[in-house]
């Protein structure tokens, strides 16, 4: 009997899939660099953007950012607030990396 077990234990873990990890290309400011240049805060809310504490929807964010920096290798950084989820601050990474900024780092 406990040969039976063993083999569905090995059957059951071998014929298991386990999740695959995903990981997401956001650093943590933590690096210490040097800062230079206009500011690039975006508060992520769960209903609203702010860029540099003020209010912008999505499309008026990459129009102001736009407008704000030199070239879009330049340091953007967010900070969630408010209680918004993980799922909102990725897809606005992923929106902003869509739009072509290459450098966004996530600060607590």
């Amino acid at each position: 009997m406990i040969d039976v077990v063993f083999l569905l234990l090995v059957f059951f873990m071998l014929a298991s899939r386990f999740g695959m990890d995903q990981v997401l290309p956001i650093p943590l400011a933590s690096s210490g660099e040097d800062f230079s240049g206009n500011p690039k805060l975006v508060d992520i809310l769960p209903e609203d953007l702010r860029l540099n504490g003020i209010s912008r929807s999505s499309q008026d964010l990459l129009a102001a950012l736009t407008d704000v920096m030199e070239k879009p290798t330049k340091t953007i950084v967010l900070r969630s607030t408010d209680g918004a989820t993980v799922q909102r601050v990725v897809a606005i990474s992923e929106y902003l990396r869509a739009a072509g900024f290459t450098s966004i780092v996530l600060v607590e």
